[in-house]
């Protein structure tokens, strides 16, 4: 590889040294650089064609150059016959000016090594695309080798060279002489010229009708670059030493066949013989037939017949040619007019320019790249005429690739871009130009967008034409996707809502509606909601049109996987400015039910939205108050109070505590504070408490006892009496030795006052036995002596009236009973009872009691179904209004407690207070 590589570095090298040898030194060098060689034409190819540029104005040229080391086997004499006849054929060309001759843009100048002069940018000559590569530089040129010639280049091509024999033969009077493949050459827009006019011979007779031309005998002694190739020659140069203008006609004749037959030319001549070679050339043509043009298009094979007929007289002249039906092709056709395009009025092109884009796609890629696309952009300097060219430039650029567009297209597009005058045609050139944009964003640079197509765009929001803007915003979320998010946020959206908000046009409002609502994809999620939603608000226009414009962004953003729309401005900005908008009395029913579809989808989500949020809020709240009362409840189980009276001082003040509400953890905060700071006699008095406590733990449990029978009390008159009676009983019965019954009878009893027996075993052991009423979800009751919660004291006090969930109630072990003699020996405190029933908080008679209606206060206090607690900051009185009542309580269900075998002594005067209270 890397010996290719220095191989190519070398010949690159030597032919860039050849050519500076060559041209150094001329003339030609002083006003043009000579870049790359090229291609090569004229007589026998001697002339090297290079690229080249002019160095005051940067205009493209080719310099042909004939270097005179080719002279070097020639004698004096001969290489000065062989300069004179180059020199006369440049300078002939350079004196005669027409579309179909090369031009000539710098005559020839000598130098002591070459000879050379400029012409109009070209790309080869015809016997290089035919497959003649001499004196062509090695390695050899892609553009050439690979060179295809198209049918519509050919006709067209054949076309130019009759065109230009007709101007020689009728203006000039004169006969080219040596019209071969060396002689043609295509330019770099792909036109056919003529050159090498070495050999041309004027008209004798330039006057008269009947043209004469002088003619010289064969000279086989001079240098091959003084004679003509005798392949193209007609018979009657050699045989009879006289020519006309059929002569060129011939070799027009013989470059077809040459064309059709890849280069190879009709006949071979022996430049030793050339007499004999021509009169067996003059037989075969008097004998040619259809079978000897078979390659060649039928629609030209007699055509070319004719001009290789024996008899000139017989062949068609220029002008004929030009006229023949093979030529008559939309392609070439096409090609003629842009050839002619500088002699028609505004009006005529105008008329061409709109029928073009039905040709355009009959027309060879490079055929339109090379021919038609140089004479479009050409007429962008009349801006008339801009409107009607720029469609086919487009249509051009489709076809192109990236690069061919900013190398071919784009620098005569730009100027385009901010042409604004005359007003009219800036109109019809930003129309053009918007129903192209996509192709315009996809292959200009993002520089060149961003300061030529972009600032056309909004250019075309703030037109005073309404069909612009209309045009406009319809187009943009085409290529919506095309644009930066920055352009976009900062001058395409604020242009959007100003021609929405300031137009007086019903259709372009709705259409920036729509163009927003189409590119909110495109959009940040908070610039929406922060810039595009408070501005419908802003639009005062109250058209159906318009509100449902309106409708469909919200819709849109708030139905966007990517968007959405928050609760808060739901609730805050949407719905609030939605609704109103829903009852406009323009609306339709269709276009009411579409608002106030959006609408309920939008409640629900906010209905959810926020319902979720407010149910983990109440899970966690619950939680947090699961672990607040679990952490209250470890001391009481620790610490098992033995004193009656300290333990009823307590549960009353930890009712008081569980109940006040928010106050609730306070409370509790100040008791550890009083904790912290005991005096040194209740420590001991606590240490005591708990080492009995440990002692009644370590025990056995004891064996119930027979109950002595209660005394029959009388019926208290109200509810605290009765209440006060049955506590003072509970304290002097005996009390009788029940079964032990299991644990798990009591699990579901929390520290509140719960009956542990049904209402009938409750009626029958008075109030000795667990008291457990639970209205609306509240457990509250009187608990008896208990081994486990109050130690072994042998007192029956109040337990701690928690307003808790049954579900995080902990579990107790059965209530043991204590003897009648500890009973006897400690009476209970009473301070406690003194302090709930004191003067602030008045007694309940019965009869108010049984005014009430049970079935209500139920209702009233049910909890709602599948919830199993209620606040805890809720408060209750405890012998008030919220108090007894078991009928239809779903949280009391006697069947759920374990009886005890042994029931105790009914007691009359408990039943009656029973019956009251319960019925």
């Amino acid at each position: 590889m890397e010996l290719m590589l220095n191989k190519l570095k070398n010949t690159v090298t030597k032919v860039t040294a050849d050519v500076t040898s060559a041209v150094m030194g001329n003339p030609v060098t002083r006003e043009f650089d000579v870049g790359r060689h090229i291609a090569s034409g004229g007589n026998k190819l001697a002339w090297k064609i290079f690229n080249g540029f002019k160095k005051s104005t940067k205009q493209e040229v080719a310099v042909f150059v004939f270097d005179k080391k080719l002279m070097d086997k020639y004698q004096k004499f001969e290489k000065d016959q062989i300069i004179d006849c180059l020199k006369r054929g440049v300078q002939q060309l350079t004196r005669l000016r027409h579309p179909r001759l090369l031009t000539v843009q710098h005559p020839l100048e000598e130098s002591r090594d070459c000879l050379a002069f400029c012409t109009e940018p070209v790309s080869a000559s015809l016997a290089n695309i035919l497959g003649n590569w001499e004196n062509l530089p090695s390695p050899l040129p892609f553009d050439i080798k690979e060179y295809n010639l198209y049918d519509v280049e050919t006709k067209y091509g054949l076309l130019q060279v009759s065109e230009g024999l007709s101007f020689l033969h009728s203006s000039v009077k004169m006969v080219h002489g040596n019209l071969t493949p060396e002689n043609i050459i295509l330019n770099k827009s792909g036109a056919w010229k003529i050159m090498g006019f070495d050999f041309c011979i004027q008209s004798i007779n330039p006057s008269e009708q009947e043209l004469k031309f002088s003619s010289k005998e064969w000279d086989p002694n001079l240098p091959s670059l003084c004679l003509p190739n005798p392949q193209y020659l007609a018979p009657e140069y050699i045989l009879s030493v006289s020519c006309e203008t059929a002569s060129d006609m011939y070799s027009l004749g013989a470059i077809i066949y040459a064309i059709f037959n890849n280069g190879k030319p009709i006949f071979e001549v022996n430049k030793q013989d050339i007499y004999k070679s021509f009169s067996r050339q003059l037989d075969q043509l008097s004998r040619l037939n259809s079978s000897n043009l078979q390659n060649i298009p039928d629609d030209v094979r007699e055509h070319v017949k004719l001009l290789l007929n024996v008899t000139p007289a017989v062949r068609p002249d220029a002008d004929q040619m030009t006229k023949i039906p093979f030529f008559d092709d939309v392609g070439a056709m096409t090609l003629q007019y842009f050839d002619s395009l500088f002699q028609r009025d505004n009006l005529q092109k105008s008329q061409f320019f709109k029928g073009l884009p039905k040709v355009l796609p009959k027309l060879p890629k490079r055929v339109i790249v090379q021919r038609i696309l140089p004479c479009l952009t050409s007429e962008f300097v009349n801006p008339d005429m801009v409107p009607f060219v720029l469609p086919n430039v487009l249509l051009i650029a489709e076809e192109c690739t990236k690069e061919e567009y900013i190398k071919l297209i784009l620098p005569d597009l730009s100027p385009v871009f901010r042409q604004q005058e005359p007003i009219q045609a800036s109109n019809m050139i930003l129309l053009i130009f918007l129903q192209k944009m996509d192709l315009l964003l996809t292959k200009t640079p993002p520089d060149e967008i961003k300061n030529s197509v972009l600032p056309m765009v909004y250019r075309a929001l703030e037109a005073p034409s309404i069909q612009i803007q209309e045009l406009c915003l319809n187009i943009i979320p085409t290529f919506a996707n095309l644009i930066d998010y920055p352009s976009m946020k900062n001058s395409l959206i604020p242009r959007i809502k100003n021609a929405c908000l300031q137009t007086s046009s019903l259709a372009v409002r709705v259409n920036s509606l729509v163009c927003l609502g189409k590119i909110l994809e495109y959009l940040d999620k908070w610039f929406v909601l922060d810039d595009i939603l408070p501005f419908l608000q802003q639009i005062p226009s109250k058209e159906p049109a318009v509100l449902m414009g309106i409708l469909g962004i919200y819709k849109c953003t708030f139905s966007h996987k990517k968007l959405g729309i928050t609760k808060e401005q739901l609730a805050g900005k949407v719905l609030p400015h939605l609704i109103p908008l829903s009852i406009e009395n323009n609306l339709n029913l269709n276009q009411f039910n579409s608002f106030i579809s959006v609408i309920k989808e939008m409640l629900n989500k906010l209905e959810a939205e926020h319902k979720t949020k407010l149910e983990q809020i109440h899970v966690m709240q619950e939680q947090q108050k699961s672990l607040d009362i679990t952490n209250q409840m470890k001391p009481l189980e620790e610490s098992k109070v033995s004193s009656t009276g300290n333990q009823v001082d307590k549960t009353f003040s930890n009712i008081g505590m569980l109940t006040s509400g928010p106050d609730c953890k306070e409370n509790g905060l100040m008791t550890n504070q009083r904790k912290g700071s005991l005096t040194l006699e209740e420590k001991q008095k606590l240490a005591k408490e708990q080492e009995q406590a440990q002692k009644l733990k370590n025990q056995q449990p004891l064996k119930p006892q027979p109950h002595a029978v209660i005394a029959p009390v009388k019926q208290a008159k109200d509810l605290t009496d009765t209440l006060r009676d049955n506590i003072a009983s509970l304290t002097t019965q005996p009390i009788s030795k029940p079964k032990v019954p299991s644990s798990s009878s009591f699990s579901s009893v929390g520290i509140g006052m719960g009956f542990s027996s049904s209402v009938e075993n409750t009626k029958r052991n008075g109030l000795n036995a667990n008291m457990g009423f639970q209205p609306s979800g509240f457990g509250m009751g009187i608990a008896t002596t208990s081994q486990n919660f109050f130690g072994n004291t042998g007192v029956t006090g109040m337990a701690n009236m928690n307003m808790l969930p049954t579900a995080n109630m902990p579990s107790y072990s059965p209530l043991n009973t204590t003897s009648p003699a500890v009973q006897q020996s400690r009476q209970p405190d009473m301070s406690a009872l003194d302090s709930l029933f004191g003067p602030q908080k008045p007694k309940v008679s019965m009869n108010q009691l049984s005014q009430q209606k049970t079935n209500q206060w139920l209702n009233q206090f049910a909890p709602p179904q599948g919830t199993n607690s209620c606040p805890l900051g809720t408060q209750m009185n405890v012998m008030g209004q919220t108090g007894f009542g078991l009928q239809g309580n779903p949280f009391f269900n006697p069947q759920n407690f374990t009886q005890p075998t042994n029931s105790m002594v009914n007691s009359s005067s408990a039943s009656k207070d029973l019956n009251d209270l319960f019925g």
